[in-house]
């Protein structure tokens, strides 16, 4: 299985709903160093496994509908509790999005899973992982 990683990051504000949280459940800022990995069992025809500067592009457009913004205020997050986990799961869906819809390539449509990791600190970060 082929793989390639492009890199960004995002600020954001938001608070949690439940005892679970502590006092996460008060405002509180997390920046996030946000990972896209891509995995494809063969190359394109061009020896990719996706265009490393579209996916970077559009890496930072998702983020940048999220970014310096308060999560609590958004409609897209209404009711949610937006912890690291969700937001990766978020943020595969609109990538995944983005592969079916070609805003890639043509060549993206061959890849067959992709796996967002969001780094909330150097000891702590969550992923989700889903075929395309």
């Amino acid at each position: 299985m082929y793989s390639l990683n492009v890199r960004d990051h995002f600020m954001i504000a938001h608070s949690f709903r439940g005892e679970a949280f502590g006092p996460a459940q008060r405002l509180h800022g997390a920046t996030y160093v946000v990972d896209a990995t891509f995995r494809r069992p063969e190359l394109d025809a061009d020896g990719l496994v996706v265009d490393i500067a579209a996916a970077g592009d559009r890496l930072k457009a998702i983020l940048d509908a999220m970014n310096y913004r308060n999560l609590d205020d958004m409609a897209d997050f209404e009711g949610k509790n937006t912890t690291t986990e969700f937001l990766a799961r978020e943020i595969w869906e609109r990538m995944v999005r983005s592969v079916r819809s070609g805003e890639l390539g043509e060549g993206a449509k061959g890849v067959s899973s992709i796996c967002v990791t969001l780094h909330e600190s150097h000891v702590a970060w969550g992923s989700y992982e889903g075929p395309v």
